[in-house]
């Protein structure tokens, strides 16, 4: 028997907040609240904003630069990975094995640092960031 994919899987790759926010509102339980949240903030921190869902997650970007974060969603966290995240201060916990990246895993009893966050947020808008946006 197939193995059954999650919901948010559902949607293809595209462009623009619409596709992200279907993908959210897909996402199990308490992750479609926390995805909204960081979604917002993002969008606040990053007026001009690109938003793409691409390899089942969400991802945003600064025009004409590159791609600054990925968001996917497992079984039992949200991961936040930022494509310079080597290059904030202070550097997000989790190291990724691609070159320069790192992430921070959100559970559901987890309280989001929101000072912090929105602050690598920023910084992560000003550097190159991943690929063409």
């Amino acid at each position: 028997m197939p193995k059954k994919l999650p919901p948010h899987y559902a949607i293809p790759k595209s462009e623009g907040n619409a596709p992200v926010q279907a993908w959210i509102d897909l996402l199990p339980d308490w992750q479609s609240d926390r995805a909204r949240h960081i979604d917002a903030i993002v969008t606040r921190e990053v007026p001009n904003v690109q938003k793409a869902v691409k390899w089942h997650g969400a991802w945003y970007g600064i025009p004409n630069k590159g791609w600054i974060l990925a968001m996917a969603s497992f079984k039992a966290h949200l991961k936040l990975a930022f494509f310079d995240g080597a290059l904030l201060k202070p550097t997000p916990p989790v190291p990724l094995a691609a070159k320069g990246q790192a992430a921070f895993d959100i559970r559901e009893p987890d309280k989001l640092n929101e000072k912090e966050f929105s602050d690598w947020i920023k910084q992560a808008s000003k550097l190159p960031g991943w690929g063409k946006v």
